[in-house]
């Protein structure tokens, strides 16, 4: 049985728990887990090897044991270690922001003093942030999790599938769950509260804003919420909220609105999602089984993906009485047959 490493000591909690699942009982391969705290309780533990690591500890792990593979699913810091771990392994990384992995170190030397000058600092001093592209370059390949991002360049690593088939009927009540932090900077919430307010059918709908919300968004939803039909209802969280709520609320959604900007912007650089940034709602809409209408300019050849009309309040009552079998594509069991047939391939070049 070949061994795997599965590194996350950043950000990504929800990608290595699904990298988790899949993987999980595989005949053909046993993976270690090295996570940082923060990820650790994040995550459902199951029976998966797991060590607690960080990137004072990492390299000392790793040699302990003999590696076929090693996946580092997040390089937004730390990069002076992670360049010693895809100089010495045989490392692949999954690459989020790929305008970012290909900018030039004058625009990263720039961008320190633009924004979270404190952290950046810190990550030029203490983390390599100046060799930031080393890890990438040294890397044996990388990986992307959207399909569309794929190419030559970049392998597809197929970690999300269909975990939940039920479809919810609502007599009445048509649920728009909109997921993620709300903020303007990721998703048009302005337009998305435009639309909500100019509302005309006698329909009975509930708008959920599946994500913290605070600041400017949340005065707007205050404001709104004192103003509308009784046939209109919103929900939104001033918390963080929980796992539990959050799947509470995506199985109940009838069909998924996501308003994401043309463009986003991550360390400085400009990124757009589709072509260089992999949108976390698309692993929304498999995992609960939900079609997803986007604005017209996200092009997707996924057909679970909707392009959002002129009215698109008469859309989601239409798509309301549509389906998708996700289970053709995206059943747990193709999914992992293809993972496995993906990781023998990387083990293999």
């Amino acid at each position: 049985m070949r061994k795997i490493a599965y590194i996350e000591i950043d950000t990504h909690a929800e990608i290595a728990q699904n990298f988790m699942e899949v993987m999980e009982d595989s005949k053909e391969f046993a993976v270690d887990y090295y996570l940082s705290e923060k990820i650790y309780k994040q995550i459902r533990k199951e029976k998966n090897a797991i060590f607690l690591s960080d990137s004072s500890m990492i390299l000392d792990q790793l040699k302990l044991k003999k590696y076929d593979l090693i996946i580092i699913g997040t390089v937004h810091r730390y990069f002076n270690t992670f360049q010693v771990i895809a100089q010495k392994y045989h490392t692949y990384i999954i690459a989020h922001n790929l305008n970012f992995i290909n900018t030039s170190k004058m625009n990263i030397m720039k961008s320190v003093c633009k924004e979270d000058v404190i952290f950046r600092l810190k990550l030029w001093w203490k983390e390599g942030l100046y060799y930031f592209s080393k890890p990438y370059h040294d890397a044996k390949g990388l990986l992307v999790l959207d399909e569309e991002l794929a190419s030559d360049k970049y392998t597809l690593l197929p970690v999300f599938y269909n975990r939940y088939t039920e479809k919810v009927i609502h007599n009445k009540q048509l649920y728009i769950v909109i997921p993620g932090s709300v903020s303007q900077k990721r998703r048009d919430y302005e337009h998305v509260f435009k639309i909500i307010q100019n509302i005309t059918s006698s329909s009975f709908f509930t708008f959920v804003f599946l994500g913290k919300v605070k600041g400017h968004e949340l005065m707007q939803l205050q404001k709104i919420s004192t103003d509308l039909p009784k046939n209109i209802e919103i929900l939104y969280f001033s918390e963080r909220v929980s796992q539990q709520d959050f799947d509470f609320w995506m199985k109940k959604a009838d069909v998924l609105w996501c308003p994401i900007q043309p463009q986003t912007v991550f360390f400085s650089q400009q990124e757009k999602y589709g072509e260089t940034k992999m949108t976390g709602n698309l692993g929304d809409a498999i995992k609960f089984g939900k079609l997803a209408v986007f604005p017209s300019f996200y092009q997707s050849k996924l057909d679970f993906i909707i392009p959002e009309k002129e009215n698109v309040i008469q859309q989601f009552e239409e798509l309301k009485k549509a389906s998708f079998d996700f289970q053709e594509s995206y059943r747990y069991s193709i999914v992992k047959e293809k993972l496995e047939k993906t990781v023998d391939t990387l083990i293999s070049i």
